[in-house]
Parts: structure tokens; sequence; C-alpha cells
């Protein structure tokens, strides 16, 4: 049998393709970090305007992922080609269209919301997305890029619930720190992390927790917590790197 057949055998549906380019698993980390920023401004808790905050930063999270493969697509046709664009499961095209319309669908859902602040972190947001995968490979800066990206997120559901004080920059910036320590490794180490990798992305629910705890977050600080088992058991599903 030749190679075009194999390759063929083994393309997945589309819906698997798209579930490994968003890295679905990861969410939960989403959603507790939506979760702390709200908690640290110190903002009333209200679960309807969560839930859409949730919705447009999960938008942001999966446009990133999507544009992340499709930028990459030469590097993971050499080093990775079980992705789902050099298996063949989807195109560069379909990848980069689904990537952007995502990205402008989460502006939209925030802007919608009504908070012009939230929209403007929003924004910042948006364009750390676009650098970080157009210019990671090979940038010792992307790291950074990326760190700053989540801690963004505590920014934007701040400035959306209440407003952005000094105790949510200081909580960003530890989160920040984290990212920037756990993308580090994840650079380093490479496909040897074995479980490593996938156990630090479900951490960043841990420090959204501990974040929480100090700000009085009460009994949301479990509902955080809780996406430390939830990431780590959907990684079981869809891989999350």
């Amino acid at each position: 049998m030749g190679e075009g057949a194999a390759r063929r055998l083994t393309v997945r549906s589309r819906p698997h393709a798209y579930l490994l380019l968003a890295r679905f698993s990861n969410l939960p980390t989403i959603w507790t970090n939506v979760l702390a920023g709200t908690i640290v401004s110190g903002a009333r808790f209200i679960a309807a305007d969560y839930l859409g905050l949730c919705l447009a930063i999960s938008a942001f999270y999966t446009s990133g992922m999507f544009l992340n493969d499709a930028f990459d697509r030469e590097f993971d046709a050499r080093s990775r080609p079980d992705r789902p664009i050099p298996a063949g499961d989807v195109t560069a095209r379909e990848t980069f269209a689904i990537g952007w319309v995502l990205l402008a669908t989460a502006l939209v859902v925030v802007a919608v919301q009504g908070r012009m602040n939230a929209f403007v972190w929003s924004i910042l947001l948006a364009a750390a997305i676009v650098l970080y995968n157009y210019r990671h490979k090979h940038n010792p800066f992307g790291p950074i890029v990326m760190g700053v990206c989540r801690g963004f997120v505590y920014c934007i559901a701040a400035a959306a619930s209440g407003r952005v004080t000094m105790t949510v920059i200081v909580a960003a910036s530890a989160l920040t720190a984290y990212v920037i320590t756990l993308t580090w490794i994840a650079k380093r180490v490479g496909a040897s992390a074995g479980w490593l990798i996938p156990v630090l992305i479900a951490g960043i629910s841990v420090v959204d927790a501990v974040v929480m705890a100090a700000s009085g977050g009460g009994p949301l600080v479990w509902l955080a917590l809780a996406g430390f088992p939830a990431t780590l058991l959907l990684q079981r599903v869809v891989p999350g790197t």
C-alpha cells in the first residue's frame, strides 16, 4: 500500500481535528482564569455575566490555538506530522479562517457586554495572541508573550465585572510568571516531557485558586480547584499540547 493510501486511512473526522486544533482539554483553565479575575477585582460574582465572559475568552483561546497550528504548519510538517494540518485532516486556509473568525467573534462578544475598559484589554489580548503565533518560533520572548496573554484574561475579567486595581495587576503578574515558566519548560523539554506539561497546564487552575483564596474567594475557590482534575481528565480524551 502506498504512502498516500496509508495517510488517507488515518485521516481523522473534521470534528476530531477541530478539537485537537482547539486544545479543547485546556479550556477549564480559561474558565478558572475568568473566575479568578472576577473575584480578585472585588466585584460580585454574577453567574450570567461570568458565563458570557467565559464564552468570549474561550473564543480568544481557541482562536489562538487554531492560528498557532496554521502559522506553524511548516514546522509541524517536519516535527509533528500527526497534527491535523500536516496529517491532511484540515487545510491551512480553513484553519486560518476559523482562527480569524473566532478572534473577531471574541471581540464582538466583549463589546456587546458594554464595558469599554474590558474591550480595550481585549484588543490588547487579541494583539498579543497574533504576535505570539506569528513570531513565537525561535523568539526568546515568546514565553513572555504567552504569559502576558493569560495575565490579560484577569484584566479583562476584572474590567468587565469591576475595575482593574493594583491587586488585579499583582495577581495577573503572578499568573503571567507561572505561564512564562510553563512555556519555557515546554519549549526546552519538547516531546520528552511526558506527564509534566499536562500537569503544569492543569496547574494554572491551582494558581487561580490560590489567588482567589488570597482575595477572599470563599466557596468559589473549590470551583477553581476543580479545574485541575477537569483539565487532566479532558487531556485523556484530547491532548492539550
